[in-house]
């Protein structure tokens, strides 16, 4: 029997769920949770459409106050802040769609469902593509509409990066590339790579930045997972390159066989995994949320690896440590996730400037606590996926005032999703990177501490 494809959802479909996720973003709940309840035939089509309207919500919200003063209610509102992201260019995209097809289909999606709201959708979206040059010009000096941040946030990045914080904006509205992490116990680069070659995917390989680790792959386009040769078996993993440092960098030149180490906030696994796969560890992979650290469990059945799991909060040592100290620590510590943005558009409308000092308070608690767990000579790794230096050097400066018996040792500092990166400050590109073009990672901040021996 021939099969046939099946048909792509109607527009205004994929307009109506797009307009919940929007609407579920809004009211503060992550993308990733309102796309899970989405019916998987649409789920594609809705990301790709939420994604897009999430990158131009700052001036969607702005037209929109400039169309219709008094905000509908939420989900109308939403619809119409996704109609109107959704005709105007995100970030290096264009349009996806012809204007006037985009408000016939919102239209429709309102007739289905807000029924009564669905000559108000029709009357907001023709006026904006009769008087689109004056609204445009009307909301052009608009900060939050011009960059499709939150004022704070592009305040908070010209304080910290003053020749770099345009490019940061611009930088989250980038579409990621999708990187790929060889298991060492299966594989290495040239190897992958020939087997992706011969299955039709073009890739690369990419120096990680600065030296710190190895090589990896990087994908001309992203594909679904399962399409890549021996992931189901693991052979291979999908993992950011600022994120591929973490386990080199606490390795260092090699770890004994059987050494202590915790990871201290371990799902989804990703770096967990890439301790296993590059030594023989006796890993104990924590954290506060036991749903996911099922993840981890998944994650590490795939690659056929083991650990030690633990749901426990890493802060109150007293209820999980069993007093033997670790040789190596792993924190990778929970944060405001602003060096991802370009992967999760909705951060940047989630997070509120309290979430920052919130966080970087959690942050050095946490630093505090499981210092004492480290054996002398050990070493811990602290990484945090953010470019604010709250979350950064500036946390890491505070600490050593604290740790007398705590020395910074050379590490990558703070990558920014830029060609240069960011790991030089602001001087410029680092040097080791022979790619052309240089590969673009997460911004991540990463220090390397190591505990003297009295």
């Amino acid at each position: 029997m021939i099969k046939t494809a099946s048909p792509s959802p109607p527009l205004a479909v994929l307009m109506a769920h797009g307009a919940d996720a929007v609407a579920a973003v809004r009211a503060g709940r992550s993308l990733n949770d309102a796309l899970a309840a989405t019916p998987a035939a649409v789920r594609p089509g809705t990301q790709s459409l939420a994604f897009h309207a999430l990158r131009g919500l700052g001036a969607a919200q702005a037209l929109r106050q400039q169309l219709a003063p008094k905000a509908p209610p939420p989900w109308v509102d939403a619809l119409l802040l996704l109609a109107l992201a959704v005709s105007r260019p995100a970030g290096d995209a264009p349009p996806p769609y012809d204007a006037h097809t985009l408000v016939n289909q919102a239209v429709d999606a309102a007739k289905r469902h807000a029924a009564a709201q669905a000559r108000f959708v029709n009357a907001v979206l023709r006026r904006y593509l009769r008087e689109r040059e004056a609204l445009e010009g009307a909301i052009a000096t608009d900060p939050a509409a011009a960059w499709n941040h939150p004022r704070w946030w592009i305040d908070a990045l010209q304080r910290d990066w003053p020749r770099q914080w345009q490019d940061l904006l611009r930088a989250d509205d980038r579409r990621a590339p999708m990187s790929l992490r060889v298991n060492a116990r299966r594989g290495d680069v040239p190897a992958y790579l020939e087997r992706l070659a011969a299955g039709g995917i073009a890739a690369r390989a990419v120096s990680l930045p600065g030296g710190w680790g190895g090589a990896a792959i990087e994908l001309a386009l992203p594909r679904a997972v399962h399409e890549l040769p021996g992931f189901d078996a693991g052979d291979v993993s999908v993992q950011d390159l600022a994120a591929q440092q973490a386990a080199p960098l606490l390795l260092g030149d090699g770890l004994p066989a059987g050494a202590r180490v915790l990871d201290a906030c371990a799902a989804p696994g990703g770096k967990a995994a890439h301790l296993l796969e590059l030594a023989d560890l006796d890993l104990l992979a924590l954290d506060v949320d036991a749903a996911r650290l099922q993840k981890v469990d998944q994650t590490l059945s795939r690659l056929g690896l083991q650990a030690r799991l633990l749901a426990a909060d890493a802060r109150d040592t007293a209820a999980w440590w069993d007093g033997r100290p670790f040789d190596a620590i792993l924190l990778d510590a929970p944060c405001s996730a602003s060096g991802i943005v370009r992967r999760h558009p909705d951060v940047r409308w989630l997070r509120r400037p309290s979430d920052i000092e919130a966080l970087a308070r959690t942050q050095a608690t946490m630093l505090d606590a499981l210092w004492p767990l480290l054996a002398p000579g050990g070493r811990l790794v602290y990484a945090t996926c953010s470019v604010f230096r709250a979350e950064g050097e500036r946390g890491i400066d505070a600490f050593l005032q604290r740790a007398p018996d705590a020395d910074l040792r050379p590490s990558p500092g703070q990558l920014l999703p830029l060609a240069d990166n960011g790991s030089k400050g602001e001087a410029g590109r680092p040097a080791g990177l022979p790619d052309d073009p240089p590969p673009v990672t997460d911004g991540f901040h990463y220090a390397l501490l190591h505990k003297r021996v009295s």
